[in-house]
């Protein structure tokens, strides 16, 4: 067990980071142009009026008096006040995290079944015409932006093909499935070119260890030799690599919600920046930090989980 002692000591790590994070992001978010109280109001808006808004929600205050408030807020558990939607900013994030949970959660499986047998066919076959072939399609696939692919895929299957919808995100599980195939596939078909190319590398040093040597020595299959000993010893950079890409998925469904209109995170997110929503746009990037550093720290205790040799 004393491989597990980084599971008491990574979460202090933790903290200088999401610190960091939220300073980056409340300056950021301040410097984009525009005012939120006149984008309330209006351009006829009174100067008086302008006024009251801005000390309503603490922004006639000096910017740092703001983030110490916006620090206050984290430590008893809230995020402020939505000035578009008038509401707590934690309660509508919650009301938004399952479509892009889903999202994620759907994408991360997909891509692992488009992954796992395109670098095992591309692994047993290197060299040779499959391997060529995968190969291709991995760097085809790489090269395609996801805002293009979601489009394609929205021609072929909903405005040709008619099989699958547009748009939305339903409201019973069979339509919430329906809704989410088209955004799911956007996203494994990115991201499984690149676990493709990672995985597709380890298998093909595994095939030449001395493990699988040893096993065949002993008579065993070549396809037992793959799965038994081959595919378990690749998974541990694999998965390093896909907590990296989960944390740049959770960022992209931005751009994925934004062309399927699934009422995400990701689409709040880029609505509270069009309407200069701080305290909105501070929660979802907080959000989405806390998660890429979760996932994360998940990788490394199942990486260890799967190969005792790795410490950290």
């Amino acid at each position: 067990m004393h491989r597990y002692k980084f599971v008491l000591t990574r979460p202090l790590q933790f903290l200088p980071v999401i610190f960091g994070i939220s300073v980056i992001t409340f300056i950021l978010v301040r410097l984009i142009p525009g005012d939120p109280a006149r984008n309330i109001l209006g351009t006829r808006a009174t100067p008086a009026a302008l006024a009251s808004i801005r000390a309503q929600y603490g922004l006639d205050q000096p910017m740092w008096l703001q983030y110490v408030y916006f620090l206050k807020n984290l430590a008893n558990g809230e995020m402020g006040k939505s000035i578009l939607y008038k509401i707590d900013v934690l309660k509508l994030i919650v009301t938004r995290i399952e479509p892009t949970l889903a999202l994620v959660v759907s994408s991360v499986v997909l891509s692992v079944l488009i992954a796992v047998p395109m670098a095992a066919i591309a692994a047993r076959n290197a060299g040779r015409a499959p391997d060529h072939a995968v190969r291709i399609v991995s760097t085809f696939g790489i090269g395609f932006p996801p805002f293009w692919l979601g489009l394609m895929l929205i021609i072929l299957f909903s405005v040709e093909l008619g099989v699958l919808p547009v748009s939305g995100y339903g409201a019973t599980l069979g339509e919430k499935l329906s809704h989410l195939v088209l955004p799911s596939l956007t996203v494994a078909l990115s991201l499984s070119t690149v676990l493709t190319r990672s995985l597709r590398a380890a298998m093909i040093e595994q095939l030449k260890s001395d493990v699988a040597t040893a096993a065949r020595a002993r008579g065993m299959p070549e396809g037992i030799v793959f799965w038994r000993h081959v595919l378990p010893n690749s998974l541990v950079p694999t998965i390093n690599l896909l907590a990296v890409n989960i944390g740049w998925l959770i960022g992209g469904t931005v751009v994925v919600e934004s062309v399927f209109a699934l009422p995400g995170m990701g689409q709040l997110l880029v609505r509270a920046i069009f309407s200069r929503d701080y305290m909105v746009v501070q929660g979802v990037a907080m959000v989405f930090a806390c998660a890429t550093v979760l996932i994360n720290f998940i990788a490394d205790i199942v990486t260890v989980a799967v190969d005792p040799r790795v410490k950290l």
